[in-house]
């Protein structure tokens, strides 16, 4: 009947096998739909939508996504040889092998090599380590190490793809201008000394239309810039090839290029084609151009300059071969100076003549100072690049398998080139021409390409498509990462790059690329941060054994992570100081800013992760010991109420508690209510969120505890007892006066107040609490000349020293000062305890005002006599009128139940009558009242109940309502008689004394004060006179505005030595 049941006419399921689980399928679907769903996941394409967190507004309809096809060939290893080799291996690598000897350049290499592949090695890792949609490095470091470093190493990331695509339009200019049509300058230069500013005009003008070409091509679609990435592509390791085969030819046939040298100095040879001074033409000995470039005419008596005249011309073979032995010349370093001449030490020389003149001559010279630092930052931008392939993830057909194999076979190959490179460059060219930057010396050539086999041209072309190609994937790529990053919501300002055409291209992204590509700045800075934190990243998760870190990539370790790490923050300080400071500053900058305003993400990153491990280790530390009285400081539990509507009742006590906090220490917010926590579920989830906004709001820094429980007394027992974990568990319970305690016709509000002081003091935990808090100041108030005024009445830990200097640590209170009062009786010495007490606050190191109030022992006045009274009588109405009420609560019960009910009825009879006697009936009173809210009332029932069950009595109705009245006209002859005949307890008498006396005092002394600190005397040990003490605190208080009471924790929170 149960399986075959027709009348559900919900769900149907196939087959009746899953039956136990059907009301959780919505929820919680079956594993086998589970796994359909997965099976078709797809990445995101690489075009259309960037990011997995993509809305759907972008485009009127989302575009049907092609599965991804390719391998590790063409989607990592292509990508990655492409955006490493570039511009300085062809324009660069020849002058930093002849300037750092082949030895050094072998460090530099070696060691911007080792970055790259321990990183590679860290991003494989990463990138195996479950699915990875586009984004490359900017979505694994913000997925690992959490939104705010992932935002500010992306942005960091993207300038530097950015200025990378600067520095390759810059190097496509250079090789134009200078190797393929020089002609082509617009600004010539009339002096040697003005040549630097035409060349950087040159590159400005001519910079400013090639990027605006290229932000065209890209803007017209990725599809073309991809279709010509393999044109490009294909040149480049033609001239590669074509580097090795001259290599090989050197062997046999080294290529002619001669280089000039007048004595051992390097000359430029652009205007003139005989390396001679003279020339026999005709038997007539003729002056050669040369000779008209170093004297002031053609003539053989001309003067000339000295040291032309001392010194002979002589030939050099610019590439004399890799069996010649130059290798040998080209093994150490050469640095120098900017203006240093380029020179070959083992050819004769004699100096003569002015060397300030020497900057006019055709001579080659540095143009910039160089040392090895230089070089490394020089050199590193061509190992930069092995993101390319992680960046291209929605792309492959298997991301996990493809990007850890492409990206390190990348790094191999061009780690190899590049030190096969350094050794055949320094083994096959004179050293005066590989320290020659621009070829000068051999005609303008470009010097690697007189290497080249069959043309230079070769070389040219293909470091021309080089440039080109790689600017082209720098402006494809950077605005792609700045969409990601506006995509993700992390950084408010840069929401609207997240939008772009109908396809997804990121046309305000490349629009803002473009114009920063118009400012260059030093690059490899930013690459190196991002390096530096895919290290950290993937060192953070191994050592946290996150449950998550499962890569598929094996052949990691966490201190090879470390190692790259330390290599990327070396090759940042070394290359250049001062930018890697700046570079780290605008990142941190990055960093705060979206900790700050950016939207709140929670991505199951190592950071989070980290700080667990963190908290865990802090609490464990914690816990060996409670902490000294020089670290004590009050860690506040706040007990804050909230009305029928959740909305906090008073939010200025959370404003309070950030005054007397400044961020310091631990503040747990709590909250009851009353009910069960299945039907209050809602409305705690509820209060949690107003509490927090309410924290928020007044930047109070915390934790939110709202505790749903069947009463509130035990609820607050339970936030007392348990709120804090180990170690970092409050010491002070904050909570406000509760105000209305008179008008409640509830005395179980204010009793809770009372039990709330007792657990407190049990616990062995302070207490303060805040009277009329409304009027306290909020964060935004700043109080101007005032007092805080000080009552020490007893000592009981120096608590109420210690907060007021805490509260004028907060902006709020900063102006006031600080006023310690104290009373002295009749037997003690006023003017010895001020000394004392100056004395001790001396020792303390606190600015305080000193003053002691005498109070005599007057005799008790009539007034304070007939208050007393009033407060008993009120008081014991106050008792008649709740036992008449929990009367008419029994009678309902009697009624359904009538045989428990007239047990009950027989047996309360004594109790009632023994109302007389006061002190038994106050105590037996106060202890009903307060187990009807706890469980423990169950047994004293069944004590009661245990004692009668001999007596068998039937009651009708009649008799019943006639009990019942004569009950009732009896207790109220005997209240009202007992009222007017009741005397005032002495002990009463005396305490209300001590109130209306100390009253007075303090409201003479500190009316006008801010804020008024006053011990606060603690409850009756005997329960049955609590409504009593509620009045003896608000005579205590009356007429006072701001009043604190304060009450120790039972240790000492303030010591004098250091």
């Amino acid at each position: 009947p149960f399986i075959n049941n027709t009348d559900d006419k919900g769900n149907s399921y196939d087959g009746t096998n899953m039956a136990l689980f059907e009301e959780e399928m919505d929820s919680n679907p079956m594993v086998s739909s589970f796994l359909s769903k997965l099976a078709n996941y797809t990445n995101l394409s690489q075009g259309a939508q960037e990011h997995e967190e993509a809305d759907d507004d972008e485009g009127p309809k989302k575009k049907a996504v092609k599965s991804p096809q390719m391998g590790t060939f063409m989607g990592v290893y292509l990508p990655c040889l492409q955006n490493i080799l570039g511009v300085i291996l062809f324009l660069r690598l020849t002058w930093i092998v002849g300037t750092a000897g082949i030895l050094e350049s072998l460090a530099i290499v070696g060691l911007c090599c080792s970055c790259t592949m321990l990183t590679a090695i860290s991003m494989s890792a990463i990138a195996t380590n479950g699915v990875v949609p586009a984004g490359g490095s900017y979505y694994m470091i913000s997925r690992s190490l959490g939104p705010e470093f992932g935002g500010a190493v992306g942005l960091c990331f993207y300038l530097g793809t950015t200025f990378a695509g600067s520095m390759y339009i810059l190097g496509t200019i250079e090789i134009l201008l200078t190797y393929m049509v020089p002609k082509a300058a617009i600004f010539v230069a009339d002096k040697k000394e003005d040549e630097l500013d035409a060349l950087l005009n040159n590159m400005r003008v001519y910079g400013t239309c090639c990027l605006a070409i290229m932000s065209v091509v890209v803007f017209v679609g990725v599809k073309y810039v991809n279709k010509l990435a393999l044109v490009f592509l294909a040149c480049v390791i033609l001239s590669i090839l074509a580097i090795y085969a001259g290599v090989i030819k050197t062997i046999f046939d080294p290529p002619y290029f001669p280089v000039c040298m007048l004595g051992n100095r390097t000359l430029k040879n652009h205007q003139f084609d005989k390396c001679n001074k003279i020339e026999v033409i005709d038997n007539i000995t003729v002056t050669t151009q040369l000779w008209n470039l170093f004297c002031d005419g053609s003539q053989l008596n001309a003067t000339c300059n000295e040291y032309f005249v001392n010194n002979n011309v002589t030939e050099l073979q610019g590439i004399p071969g890799l069996i010649s032995g130059v290798i040998s010349e080209n093994m150490w370093s050469t640095y120098g100076p900017l203006g240093m001449l380029v020179e070959k030490s083992n050819l004769p020389s004699v100096e003569g003549g002015d060397p300030t003149q020497d900057i006019y001559m055709p001579y080659v010279v540095n143009d910039i100072t160089t040392f090895f630092t230089l070089l490394v930052g020089i050199y590193f931008p061509s190992v930069t690049g092995i993101m390319a392939g992680s960046n291209r993830s929605g792309d492959l057909r298997d991301a996990q398998k493809s990007i850890p194999i492409g990206t390190i076979l990348a790094i191999t190959t061009t780690s190899i080139i590049y030190i096969t490179s350094v050794v055949l460059f320094g083994a096959c060219i004179e050293g005066v021409l590989l320290r020659d930057k621009f070829g000068d010396s051999v005609k303008g050539n470009l010097v690697i390409g007189t290497l080249s086999w069959p043309s230079p041209w070769v070389i040219v072309i293909g470091s021309f498509f080089s440039c080109c190609g790689a600017g082209l994937q720098s402006l494809t790529g950077a605005p792609r990462l700045l969409q990601a990053i506006a995509r993700d919501g992390i950084v408010p300002f840069l929401q609207v790059f997240g939008h772009g055409k109908a396809n997804g291209e990121p046309t305000w992204a490349l629009l803002l690329t473009a114009g920063i590509c118009e400012i260059v700045a030093q690059q490899i800075k930013f690459f190196l941060m991002c390096y530096l934190f895919v290290n950290l990243a993937c060192a953070v998760q191994t050592l946290l054994r996150t449950p998550n870190w499962r890569p598929r990539f094996k052949y990691y370790h966490w201190a090879l992570s470390f190692l790259g790490m330390s290599l990327c923050l070396a090759i940042m300080f070394i290359s250049s100081w001062y930018y890697a400071i700046v570079a780290m500053v605008i990142a941190g900058c990055i960093y705060k800013y979206i900790e700050y305003r950016g939207a709140e993400k929670e991505w199951g990153d190592g950071i989070r992760g980290l700080s667990l491990n963190a908290a865990r280790y802090a609490l464990n530390r914690l816990e060996d010991a409670p902490p000294h009285t020089k670290n004590w400081r009050p860690q506040l539990l706040v007990l804050l109420n909230v009305d029928s509507d959740q909305a906090v009742k008073h939010p200025r006590l959370v404003s309070f508690t950030t005054q007397l906090k400044a961020g310091k220490g631990l503040t747990i917010v709590g909250n009851v209510l009353q009910g069960t926590y299945l039907t209050k579920e809602s409305e705690s989830k509820k209060a949690e969120q107003n509490i927090k906004a309410a924290m928020s709001a007044e930047r109070t820094k915390g934790f939110c505890h709202v505790v749903v429980s069947s009463n509130l007394r035990d609820g607050v027992s339970h936030l007392i007892q348990s709120a804090g974990l180990g170690g970092m568990k409050h010491n002070t319970v904050l909570m406000a006066w509760p105000g209305a305690w008179k008008q409640s016709n509830d005395p179980q509000s204010w009793r809770n107040f009372i039990e709330t002081i007792r657990e407190t003091t049990a616990a062995h935990q302070a207490l303060l609490v805040a009277k009329n808090v409304d009027s306290f100041p909020t964060n935004q108030d700043r109080l101007g000349e005032g007092t805080i005024d000080v009552w020490w009445v007893v000592h009981d830990g120096g608590l109420l020293m210690l907060l007021p200097f805490l509260l004028r640590q907060h902006k709020v209170w900063r102006k006031c000062k600080m006023r310690i009062f104290t009373v002295a009786q009749m037997d003690d010495n006023s003017i010895q305890m001020k000394k004392d007490l100056q004395m001790f606050l001396y020792h303390l190191r606190l600015d305080a005002e000193v003053e002691v109030v005498e109070m005599h022992d007057n005799d008790i006045s009539a007034f304070t006599y007939e208050k007393t009274l009033v407060m008993e009588q009120r008081s014991q109405m106050l008792k008649q009128m709740h036992l008449s009420r929990t009367e008419r609560e029994r009678e309902i019960q009697s009624i359904t139940d009538e045989s428990r009910s007239s047990i009950r009825r027989k047996n309360q009879g004594p109790a009632e009558n023994a109302s007389l006697s006061r002190q038994s009936s106050t105590t037996e009173d106060a202890q009903l009242i307060h187990d009807r809210n706890t469980a423990s009332h169950a047994t004293i029932n069944d004590k009661v109940d245990a004692e009668p069950e001999q007596v068998h009595m039937t009651w009708t109705k009649d008799k019943l309502l006639t009990e019942r009245n004569r009950n009732r006209e009896c207790n109220a002859n005997v209240a009202v008689r007992d009222l007017f005949n009741m005397k005032p307890n002495q002990t009463n008498v005396r305490r209300m004394h001590t109130a209306v006396k100390l009253n007075e005092v303090v409201v003479n002394k500190s009316q006008g004060a801010h804020l008024v600190l006053l011990n606060m005397p603690g409850p009756p040990r005997n329960r049955g006179g609590d409504e009593n003490y509620m009045e003896f605190l608000e005579v205590l208080l009356e007429g006072l505005n701001r009043v604190l009471l304060v009450r120790g924790g039972g240790r000492e929170v303030i010591t004098i030595y250091s």
